[in-house]
């Protein structure tokens, strides 16, 4: 594989599975050294850790609830302490909770901003202090933000779709630095969230025009390109990854 990566380092945010593991395992491979944070799965966080460094590369993994402000912080700048610089920051956390609107638990919604946009706020602002001039930030949305074909989503299309905006409004801010923003936007994804044997899988795949599941490393790979030098004139965009889903 290619270096188009080294001398990188890069943060991803819920790195310790499904797109988020293979978005970290992809960009040391690049040859980034690569940060990411977990929740509540440390086993999981080092065992992503263990297989970049069998394969030569850097990594280190952090503790920290997207939902705390505080500890997002402290996680970027423990990145950029650690690996000396801050050019990459990839906005993986993410959760889901479906539910018609009028039933919809006033936790569920909270708990979803907090993690699905303050969240990712809070990391882009941190990131920008420190990020060197010519970086990378690149959300990690849904093409739910575009479509929502089942009954329920109307909250967790909500927070997707405010990543849109503010990637376009983020590309502005940022493109006096050479710094792009870019939002990819996976479809039905072979995850512990929705795994492609799940419940909803069978209904999903017909609004899919490839009619599978993506793997994470599918949505790994268009990362990387966009993490990397070839993408260097792509900004303020929201790319769908998705398999023909809103096509």
């Amino acid at each position: 594989m290619s270096q188009n990566l080294a001398g990188k380092v890069a943060l991803v945010t819920g790195g310790s599975r499904g797109i988020g593991a293979a978005i970290s395992k992809r960009l040391a491979a690049e040859g980034a050294a690569v940060a990411l944070t977990y929740s509540t799965s440390p086993e999981k966080a080092q065992g992503v850790v263990r297989a970049i460094e069998s394969s030569g590369g850097k990594a280190l993994a952090i503790k920290a609830d997207s939902a705390d402000a505080e500890a997002t912080r402290a996680a970027v700048a423990q990145t950029a302490k650690t690996f000396g610089a801050l050019d990459i920051l990839v906005n993986n956390a993410g959760i889901v909770a479906v539910a018609p609107i009028d039933q919809f638990p006033l936790a569920d919604f909270e708990r979803m901003i907090a993690i699905n946009i303050k969240g990712l706020f809070v990391a882009t602002q941190e990131a920008v202090r420190h990020m060197r001039d010519g970086g990378r930030i690149i959300h990690i949305g849904s093409c739910n933000s575009d479509r929502v074909p089942f009954p329920g989503g109307s909250v967790y299309a909500l927070t997707k779709a405010a990543i849109v905006g503010f990637t376009k409004g983020l590309a502005r801010d940022l493109g006096p630095r050479g710094i792009t923003v870019n939002n990819v936007q996976p479809g039905p994804t072979d995850t512990d969230m929705n795994p492609a044997s799940g419940e909803w899988a069978k209904g999903t795949v017909q609004n899919v025009a490839l009619q599978r599941y993506a793997q994470p490393e599918e949505v790994a790979n268009f990362v990387a390109f966009l993490a990397g030098p070839e993408a260097s004139y792509i900004t303020g965009a929201s790319l769908p990854s998705d398999g023909g889903y809103t096509a």
